[in-house]
């Protein structure tokens, strides 16, 4: 099997979403109770299964034609990945969120104690649960490879594991290598990486304290790319491939702003995927001449919608945007989503059930209202 970029690029659908959703509070003392040691396992999966059921018609409620479990497995959009994965454990990232108000918050990150290796599936099961209940397109989210070492990139690894980034890397490839062929096999069709380092890497103030540890931004975007291109190898020529790109999103706050100039050009020309889900939701993420750097064989989802606030966009705005952006890629390549998860960990942004219902169906009618 050999990976194949759809000959125009368009994403599959015009109205899409992220991937996380709020979780129910049923649900989250599940995973407490689990943890403790009070729900067994069985139990605690029965949980997950209703929740995932009431999200999914959540989701089919709001016209979308692709849906996904919410992440109702994880506690994180990246933990699951580490907890399956041989060769990781969690520590303390370098970095930290914020808010416009200079409030911080400190987060974790993965961290390589041993040789990686895929120990178990990771996402296979969430998609065949998918697949099971409803006959919308079930799409399947997993962390960048990049997020196994930017958080922590000039302390992601315990002394002689290996040589350099690059070995590391390459070995990592074959976890999501494995784990989308079995994906591919099981029927699914729609695969999404989520990206931070380089969002992030769009930043000056972080390619700042980069190469104030020793580090050069330049050779990490390159290096992110190639991770990217490495765990995508052997996708099968059916299977969609969306990177989306997200600048942090941890109850409300986020980790970095500024626009894509600095990595646009090697990350559309050179990443191996169908389409790249983009934050525009607010001026941090800048203005979109950077798609001027869009290949014509590739698309865009335009994340406008906010997944941080209860304020709902107007159908008019989204739709003036839209225009803005095809001035650097054409309509027929765009799509429209919110600009991120409603809850890539468990604690949600600081917006309710009802607000992301709303903001899902806005997706919906703002699509069809620009494209039809």
């Amino acid at each position: 099997m050999t990976n194949s970029i759809q000959a125009n690029g368009r994403p599959p659908f015009r109205a899409d979403h992220i991937g996380s959703l709020l979780r129910p509070q049923k649900l989250r003392q599940a995973f407490r109770d689990h943890a403790a040691g009070r729900l067994a396992n069985d139990a605690f999966r029965l949980v997950q299964d209703d929740a995932i059921r009431d999200v999914i018609k959540l989701q089919e409620d709001c016209g979308l034609r692709v849906v996904t479990d919410g992440e109702f497995r994880r506690i994180s959009y990246w933990e699951k990945f580490v907890r399956l994965t041989e060769g990781l454990v969690v520590k303390d990232a370098v970095f930290r969120f914020h808010d416009a108000h200079g409030h911080e918050s400190e987060f974790t990150a993965p961290f390589v104690t041993g040789k990686v290796g895929r120990g178990a599936p990771i996402t296979l099961d969430e998609f065949e649960f998918v697949k099971r209940v409803t006959p919308r397109t079930p799409k399947i989210t997993m962390p960048a490879p990049s997020t196994m070492h930017f958080y922590r990139f000039n302390q992601y690894v315990e002394p002689g594991i290996y040589r350099d980034a690059d070995e590391f890397f390459a070995e990592l490839g074959k976890v999501y290598q494995a784990e989308i062929g079995n994906l591919a096999r099981a029927g699914a069709r729609y695969v999404q990486l989520d990206e931070v380092a380089l969002a992030m890497l769009c930043d000056p103030g972080v390619r700042d304290k980069v190469k104030a540890s020793g580090g050069d931004p330049e050779r990490l975007v390159d290096l992110y790319v190639g991770a990217i291109n490495e765990a995508v190898r052997d996708s099968p020529r059916d299977m969609v491939i969306g990177v989306h790109m997200c600048r942090g999103n941890y109850k409300g706050m986020y980790l970095s702003e500024g626009g894509y100039d600095s990595v646009a050009d090697k990350l559309f020309s050179r990443a191996q995927v169908n389409h790249f889900l983009l934050e525009f939701d607010t001026p941090r993420a800048g203005d979109f001449a950077p798609l001027r750097f869009m290949p014509p064989n590739k698309g865009v989802v335009l994340g406008m919608v906010s997944s941080k606030t209860p304020q709902l966009e107007s159908v008019d705005l989204l739709k003036k945007r839209a225009d803005e952006a095809a001035q650097y890629v054409d309509a027929s390549r765009l799509a429209l989503s919110p600009q991120c998860g409603f809850a890539s960990t468990m604690g949600g942004n600081p917006v309710t059930e009802n607000d992301e219902r709303a903001k899902l169906r806005l997706c919906v009618d703002a699509a069809r209202a620009i494209w039809g």
